[in-house]
């Protein structure tokens, strides 16, 4: 079956959608170690009415080095049940955060078999900007059995990029800003190369979005984007960014505009800038 359920759902639809018994709402900010901010705690000084936090430092695999790699099926469906998250539910997913972290969690949640994910187009800084209602009391979900079913396509890993290297069967597209990708920028995180994975190309995530309100272009800017960077639409992708989150983003954008023969390396740049025997690129 054909995955095309909507990507994405506007604040209106949400405002009139809110006590659905359906809907789930899900608040997924994540933001850089650099910037200052704790999620968590902006979580509870004010949210979306009913929205739970997805602690994405929290729902990964705790026991890799490397950040919120993705978890196991079992912690993922323990995870997701405590949230009150499961089987036949619609899932609503905002962030407030510049690095639009919630398409990581629409992209995770899409990895364990829940098709039926959207995101809040424009995210919590929209909603706040519309002077819609927002509470600070965390919900206290009810229990709800969910089935996670790990699709293993959607995902690469450190062996699949550097094979990808010698066969070129997939693009690589970054999503990090261009003097990251360049390597004229630092990272942020300490001890990284700078540069990027070679043969990659760049499209910063930041491009898919409008700069009035930070909403998802249209899907003709979208693909005109991607190719205006050189990528070939009609071959099967890879994204890529810091440690996988804006990645995320890119893979949102290729889902708006049909392509479905893409997957996430989930170790990103966290993994391969870090790693002693990785060749880079800088340009």
């Amino acid at each position: 079956m054909a995955d095309t359920a909507p990507a994405l759902v506007s604040t209106e639809w949400l405002a009139e959608h809110l006590s659905a018994p359906d809907i789930r709402i899900v608040d997924a900010s994540w933001h850089l170690p650099d910037q200052g901010r704790d999620a968590k705690a902006e979580y509870r000084e004010a949210h979306i009415p009913g929205a739970v936090f997805f602690d994405m430092d929290d729902i990964c695999d705790q026991d890799c080095a490397l950040p919120h790699m993705l978890p196991s099926a079992a912690k993922m469906a323990s995870r997701m049940r405590k949230l009150g998250i499961g089987d036949g539910n619609r899932v609503i997913v905002y962030d407030n955060s510049d690095l639009r972290s919630a398409a990581r969690a629409w992209y995770m949640l899409k990895c364990y078999g829940l098709w039926d994910v959207a995101i809040l187009d424009g995210g919590f800084q929209k909603w706040k900007k519309e002077h819609r209602e927002t509470e600070d009391i965390p919900p206290i979900p009810r229990e709800r059995h969910f089935t996670a079913r790990f699709d293993t396509t959607r995902v690469r890993d450190l062996r699949h990029m550097l094979r990808n290297i010698e066969t070129s069967k997939e693009q690589v597209i970054d999503a990090r800003a261009p003097g990251r990708f360049s390597g004229q920028d630092p990272e942020p995180r300490p001890g990284m190369k700078s540069g990027h994975i070679p043969g990659s190309l760049n499209v910063c995530f930041r491009h898919l979005l409008s700069p009035e309100d930070g909403t998802f272009k249209s899907p003709d800017e979208i693909r005109r984007t991607f190719e205006d960077a050189g990528v070939d639409l009609k071959k099967p992708l890879v994204t890529s960014c810091g440690s996988g989150v804006t990645a995320a983003v890119l893979s949102l954008g290729l889902y708006l505009i049909g392509h479905r023969d893409n997957a996430l390396y989930d170790g990103s740049w966290a993994e391969w800038g870090s790693h002693p025997e990785t060749p880079v690129e800088t340009q």
